[in-house]
């Protein structure tokens, strides 16, 4: 009978039905308290719908049944770390079980550092990266590490000493290329090339890095020869490029085809953007369409400021617990942060009550928000999601964390390619004689890359008031203006399409 009970729970699952599988399994586990499958498939039930100290604590059941299941104590060591609490505990646990694992060991360096032993994190990766050279996932850790802390000149040498006894690994000079390519430092990631190039020859993987370096630092003549050697290969990499590269040179129908050839596949949501930028610039009714109307009045304008019912005293305590999080020196390589940091993992999967007090309050606003939207239309990336299942589901998450900008900082123009909706909620904010004249410090929206040299300012400004919650498309072009002095901490999220 409980296996019956615990499999229909099961099934509920793969139905996106995760609160009907809760409720299930909660009087499932009720019955039969010392039911290892009904507590471990509960543990899963509460982690898809983000209920992560819920998640932990029945992951925690099971493996007090089964003290020797690899797969739940993995399931418990990786949800203590979301929610926050100390995990490097759990890790070693794993470690017991299965020694080796390289998941684990990720696991383990990431919640040393979360935990504040970087010095011990850096020993395990450098040790265990001499064990496995080509261990992609420790390389790209192990880089991100080191550059966040302030190491801007070796934190890629672990793929050079990787190399150094590994030549004949394509992804590790790949990996090294990339780590280079999202700083733009185009001739190092150009070295790393021409070396990659002795041992492989001209091969498709080479071919596209080298035709990317050329098109995004502006090497026009050679960029035109890599687009015709190149185009047999059926590649969304390639096809960006030379998108991006028609809208510098102003080629805005050879630009849209490539943009449509997209927005009906996986990669629909770093696509869309462009065709926001093309149809601004050639189609005012496809450019309301797809953004909406950027006025205040109607049902179209697809930005929306709402207050949060937070007080002062609770504003502060949020500000406190942000700022304890805030312990890396630089941002993160690929992210859009200028003279400022960015929090690292889901910031509402925290077990803080400040935090689940404010991703409470944020899932109402937002539910305001989707209420408020026009009807369904298909083919929109707004407007096109399905929202039937949200009282299966709820508000979930593809991301969400916290923004620290100091004096002259800001965002450069980006979109989250993750996201459905995105956001931006202001809990500090530099006094109004800091800031600068307006629109310093502004939320803007329409600018794109200035690497596009196109001839588009923003459509719509928002001016930063604590307190205040902004939401609008995940595909929307924003940025935010550099202000004079000061801080200011902002929490941001993407809800999950």
């Amino acid at each position: 009978m409980m296996q019956s009970s615990t499999q229909q729970a099961y099934l509920l699952m793969q139905q996106s039905k995760f609160k009907q599988a809760i409720a299930l399994l909660q009087k499932i586990v009720k019955q039969s308290e010392k039911l290892f499958d009904g507590w471990k498939l509960l543990g899963f039930a509460y982690h898809e719908i983000q209920s992560e100290m819920d998640a932990m604590q029945a992951f925690k059941r099971a493996l007090a049944i089964k003290p020797n299941d690899y797969d739940t104590a993995l399931a418990y060591a990786q949800s203590r770390f979301y929610c926050g609490l100390p995990a490097v505990t759990a890790f070693e646990y794993l470690d017991r079980l299965k020694p080796g694992d390289l998941n684990a060991t990720r696991g383990l360096a990431m919640a040393l550092a979360a935990e504040g032993d970087l010095l011990k994190s850096h020993n395990l990766l450098n040790q265990v990266l001499k064990q496995h050279p080509t261990w992609l996932e420790g390389h790209k850790l192990y880089a991100q590490q080191q550059y966040t802390q302030g190491d801007l000149n070796q934190f890629t040498q672990s793929y050079q000493q990787a190399i150094n006894h590994n030549p004949n690994e394509i992804e590790l000079w790949l990996g090294w290329f990339r780590q280079l390519a999202q700083l733009k430092q185009w001739q190092p990631a150009l070295d790393i090339i021409e070396r990659a190039e002795n041992i492989f020859g001209e091969i498709d993987s080479l071919k596209l890095a080298r035709l990317f370096v050329a098109s995004e630092s502006g090497q026009f003549d050679t960029a035109q020869v890599l687009f015709q050697q190149t185009k047999q290969i059926q590649e969304p990499l390639r096809d960006m490029a030379l998108l991006r590269s028609y809208l510098k040179q102003g080629l805005y129908n050879d630009a849209e085809k490539i943009a449509l050839m997209y927005i009906q596949t996986a990669q629909a949501r770093v696509f869309w953007p462009y065709l926001s930028l093309i149809w601004r610039l050639t189609n005012a009714d496809k450019s309301s369409w797809l953004d909406g109307s950027h006025r205040q009045e109607g049902t179209r304008n697809f930005i929306q400021s709402y207050q949060v019912n937070f007080n002062a005293a609770q504003l502060s305590a949020l500000k406190v617990k942000l700022e304890q999080l805030h312990t890396a020196v630089n941002p993160f390589a690929q992210q859009s942060v200028r003279k400022g940091t960015q929090t690292d993992q889901n910031l509402f999967l925290r077990h803080e009550p400040i935090i689940q007090k404010l991703k409470i309050e944020i899932q109402k606003q937002v539910k305001k928000y989707i209420s408020s939207l026009p009807a369904h239309e298909t083919g929109h990336p707004l407007l096109g999601v399905n929202r039937n299942q949200l009282s299966d589901i709820g508000i979930r998450f593809s991301g969400s964390w916290s923004v620290k900008l100091n004096s002259q900082g800001f965002n450069v123009s980006h979109t989250h390619p993750m996201g459905w909706i995105s956001s931006a909620l202001y809990v500090d904010l530099p006094k109004s004689s800091e800031m600068g004249n307006p629109p310093a410090g502004y939320l803007q929206f329409g600018t794109p890359p200035p690497e596009l040299n196109l001839n588009l300012s923003a459509h719509t400004q928002v001016k930063p008031e604590k307190a205040k919650l902004v939401l609008f498309p995940s595909t929307m072009w924003h940025s935010t203006v550099p202000f004079d002095k000061g801080q200011r901490l902002v929490v941001a999220f993407d809800v999950r399409p």
